[in-house]
């Protein structure tokens, strides 16, 4: 399996299972599922409203032996709520015992966004704080105390532009990870180009699109990846089906890539996808599909009336 490494030594498996959007009760299959196919990186979130059972699931796993926790790799994100300086450390101690693991592998700043404390879903704009009422700043400074205190190996953020990574660059603990969407139709090379120049690895999530993302983030007749004639003719190629192709492709750049499934099958077609080098003709032509289309816009934080307009969300012209 190829890995990520990091400064300390550390290596992450490339591959590992997404868990947006896996329903309670569905979830923990997957996950033992996974564990037994031999995924063994997982990346988590708060905000995805599973770590508890997720967390049930490694712990069957490492009483019945199938796994020790150094062989896991476990990756949560801070949600928007908990940005003030003193809220990051009970948000990642929540996050472990939930996870029912003593430490996290990796932890991210989940968005760019910060949101008063006990709104889920903001509905207003009072319901937010600005950058410049809670900067990034002060929650970086949350993220390297729950370094400081082992509570997660490595930090990193998430949904971050070059701009928004560049700020945090010069700290003490500047961060070791930007998971952003990346797929061939949002190949992100400027962004990649700049983070892995400042020892800042990439994760791609949403690498097959995200057509099953709930139906407020979708787009009427948006394309769909997976669906792509092109691709189509490059897994007819290299023999492979077109998800397997997009994690290939992801693998091949050098990112870790995180996609999500509950289904056996499709699980075992994905972490095979690991063992498949794709020849530079298709990198070429995977290339050539790049049409800078993202699936999360995070057009819903300012449809919301917060102080996150897309185009400073992105750092992009509007």
């Amino acid at each position: 399996m190829q890995t990520i490494e990091f400064a300390n030594g550390d290596r992450m498996p490339a591959l590992g299972l997404g868990t947006w959007k896996s329903e309670p009760g569905e979830v923990g299959a997957a996950v033992t599922e996974a564990l037994r196919i031999g995924y063994r990186h997982f990346d988590c979130a708060t905000i995805y409203g599973n770590e508890a059972e997720i967390g049930d699931a490694f712990q069957r796993a490492l009483d019945e032996g199938v796994v020790q926790r150094d062989d896991l790799w476990v990756t949560s994100k801070l949600w928007c709520t908990a940005h003030r300086a003193d809220a990051v450390v009970p948000a990642i101690r929540e996050s472990i015992e939930r996870l029912r693991v003593e430490y996290l592998d990796l932890y991210l700043v989940h968005w760019p966004v910060a949101v008063k404390e006990g709104v889920m879903g903001p509905s207003d704009p009072s319901e937010f704080y600005s950058l410049d009422e809670v900067p990034l700043s002060e929650t970086w400074d949350g993220m390297e105390q729950a370094a400081e205190l082992g509570l997660a190996r490595h930090i990193g953020v998430s949904y971050y532009s070059a701009k928004k990574l560049g700020g945090l660059l010069e700290r003490r603990f500047p961060p070791e990870m930007d998971q952003v969407e990346l797929h061939p139709y949002l190949q992100q090379s400027e962004l990649f180009a700049h983070a892995k120049e400042h020892g800042v690895a990439g994760t791609a999530y949403s690498p097959l699109g995200s057509s099953d993302r709930p139906e407020g983030l979708r787009e009427a007749d948006e394309p769909v990846l997976l669906e792509d004639p092109a691709l189509a003719a490059i897994a007819e190629r290299v023999g492979a089906t077109p998800a397997q192709v997009l994690i290939a492709w992801a693998l091949q750049r050098g990112t870790a890539v995180i996609p999500k499934s509950v289904n056996p099958e499709r699980l075992a077609q994905n972490f095979a996808a690991a063992e498949i080098t794709l020849p530079e003709g298709a990198m070429a032509d995977l290339a050539a599909m790049d049409r800078r289309r993202r699936y999360v816009t995070g057009a819903f934080w300012a449809a919301r009336g917060g102080p996150y307009p897309v185009e400073e969300l992105w750092d992009e012209p509007a």
